[in-house]
């Protein structure tokens, strides 16, 4: 696949999507440019802002297999991994798989289960594999999480730890909508009773498992300049420096950032980097590992307001 072919793909998905949603281009940008970019994405934001709802529509407009799971306090790693169950008609053990081995999986409110059961996506995020009884078991080549969570400030949620959060590409941030597009939402959903389902609206898959590997492989073919690495870099390294920050960002976001930076291009049709692409992903790559200082705590500073002034201060290549 071209980048001309990548950058309709992506146009087409957007399509499908509009036809249920609406608004939330933002987000949107963010899901597809984690899909081609091999990401996973955290979706945070209040009750009622259809998070479910736009995985679901993703997944259908994309042609991924669809999973999910809902964390409840109660759930365990086994509900999700799965385990080796013994059959007495056969005398051997079975694999049972969890809904873990699917394409795109939804992780509803991650934030309602306690740690230990958040800890078995790491091996899953990060290897794309899953290890049951000392055997590995490879997922689907497109294994996704997209993750959904209420602001901590909820009842009932526990904090995801930071090797948890490290392995999502993004976090973006899912507000309430304009007046002018809540009316919308209003009118296009007021009707039906019970929970929408992409199909009602006619979204159908524009992609299968072959093209969403064209994209990807596309990816890889654009360019990124030894400047716009440095310019990476030092947004990174400058994190690290910030008095306002208790902890900064690793490598490992420097690397994400600039596979995120080429996924942006690749969607828009261009076979090399800009530092505007940089620019616009900085913050959701980067705002759920930074930790602010106790001193910005108290003075009510926002982990954006930081990353925005960095960006800044930065200088970028021309």
């Amino acid at each position: 696949m071209n980048l001309e072919d990548t950058r309709a793909l992506a146009a087409a998905i957007r399509a499908e999507i509009g036809k249920a949603i609406v608004g939330q281009e933002e987000t949107i940008e963010g899901l597809l440019v984690a899909l081609v970019a091999q990401g996973h994405v955290l979706l945070e934001g209040p009750p009622g802002t259809a998070k479910t709802f736009l995985a679901q529509c993703f997944a259908a407009a994309t042609g991924m297999q669809f999973g999910r799971i809902q964390f409840t306090p109660d759930l365990l790693p086994g509900d999700i991994l799965g385990s080796n169950l013994f059959n007495f008609q056969t005398s051997q053990f079975t694999l049972t798989r969890g809904p873990i081995f699917r394409e795109l999986l939804l992780a509803d409110e991650i934030n309602r289960t306690p740690p230990k059961t958040q800890a078995a996506l790491l091996e899953a995020m990060q290897e794309r594999q899953v290890t049951l009884d000392g055997t590995a078991h490879a997922l689907p080549a497109q294994f996704m999480v997209v993750a959904t969570q209420n602001p901590i400030e909820s009842h009932g949620v526990y904090p995801l730890p930071e090797a948890q959060l490290d392995r999502f590409l993004f976090k973006l941030q899912v507000g309430y909508p304009g007046a002018d597009e809540e009316a919308a939402i209003v009118e296009r959903f007021s009707q039906r009773g019970g929970a929408p389902r992409p199909g009602e609206f006619g979204i159908g898959a524009v992609a299968d498992t072959g093209v969403l590997a064209g994209a990807q492989a596309a990816v890889r073919g654009v360019t990124l300049s030894p400047e716009v690495i440095g310019y990476i870099v030092a947004l990174v390294r400058g994190t690290r420096e910030s008095a306002d920050l208790a902890s900064g960002a690793s490598p490992r976001a420097a690397v994400l950032l600039a596979g995120a930076a080429r996924a942006r291009a690749a969607l828009e049709g261009r076979d090399y980097v800009l530092p505007d692409d940089v620019k616009a992903l900085a913050t959701a790559t980067l705002r759920h590992r930074l930790l602010l200082s106790p001193a910005a705590e108290i003075e009510g500073r926002q982990v954006e307001e930081l990353v925005a002034g960095l960006i800044e201060r930065t200088e970028a290549p021309r």
